[in-house]
């Protein structure tokens, strides 16, 4: 019998690997490189673009709402009270601000001489021939003020509290009249006006406004509710000592400008407002011009 010839020994199996070499690595990265940039460059330019955009409109709305804002106290102003400085870093605006006006009668009935403003005399109460139409009454207040023929000059100054304006603390109390035209006016004490007005009117206030505009801080700040006085406060601490109420208008301030253009006492006058705003390397100003009526 015959041996079965041995199996022949399998060949030991090969098996081959490939990977990226060094230099196929190097130019994959680069041409990656590459087009992550040009990724980038249309992405991200655009995104950059779009967040300047929106920082820029975002100040210009702050600065357009800062602007009307001031305008809107600057229209409701006392004629010939608006004034304005500058004190370091920090630029201010003041106005003593109107509630309501009427016209006063200055010539009585003879069934009723005392609905007469009399100009020679402390006078408690007198009628008026254009009603107040702000006021729903009857009204009363002893924080309000009454003003006749305020020019803005020494003795015909409202900032001086004397002879065109009712003293603090005042009773000033409007009730119906009998006719739809005519309201009934009382002070409590009397006060002798020193000046009449030519076209017979007469104004209510409720006190003085002051803006701090400072460009150290970024802020500009609107001031109220606070003792009137014949020097233009400049600083908070001032305000602050007078008794103000303060309210924050806008941040960001870079830059502010106040002007004030009287004319004379009997005309429009201007005031030109400036204000710039800066964010994140962006910045816009923008100007406006309130036109304020001084006919006394």
């Amino acid at each position: 019998m015959r041996a079965r010839p041995a199996s022949p020994t399998p060949a030991p199996s090969r098996s081959y690997h490939r990977g990226f070499t060094l230099i196929e690595l190097v130019i994959t990265i680069a041409v990656g490189s590459v087009v992550v940039a040009f990724m980038a460059m249309f992405i991200v330019m655009p995104m950059n673009a779009y967040s300047a955009q929106t920082r820029r409109a975002t100040l210009v709305d702050a600065a357009d709402s800062s602007l009307r804002f001031m305008g809107r106290d600057l229209r409701s102003a006392l004629p010939n009270s608006v004034r304005v400085a500058t004190s370091g870093s920090v630029s201010a605006l003041e106005l003593l601000a109107t509630v309501d006006g009427a016209r006063y009668q200055d010539g009585g009935p003879l069934s009723n001489p005392a609905l007469e403003l009399d100009f020679t005399a402390a006078d408690g109460a007198f009628s008026t021939t254009v009603p107040f139409t702000q006021l729903t009454l009857p009204w009363s207040s002893s924080s309000a003020y009454l003003v006749i023929y305020n020019v803005g000059v020494p003795g015909a100054n409202a900032y001086e509290m004397a002879n065109v304006i009712t003293p603090a603390g005042t009773t000033i109390s409007v009730a119906a009249g009998s006719s739809a035209n005519q309201n009934l006016v009382t002070l409590n004490p009397a006060f002798k006006f020193a000046y009449g007005s030519p076209g017979k009117r007469v104004y209510l206030l409720s006190g003085p406004v002051s803006y701090l505009c400072d460009t150290a801080a970024g802020t500009l700040t609107r001031y109220s509710g606070y003792t009137i006085a014949s020097a233009q406060p400049t600083s908070a601490a001032t305000l602050n000592g007078a008794g103000a109420a303060s309210a924050l208008v806008a941040a960001g301030v870079s830059s502010c400008l106040f002007t004030y253009s009287s004319g004379t006492a009997q005309r429009n006058a201007l005031a030109t407002l400036s204000l710039g705003f800066t964010n994140s390397g962006e910045t816009v100003q923008l100007l406006h011009e309130v036109q304020v009526v001084n006919v006394p």
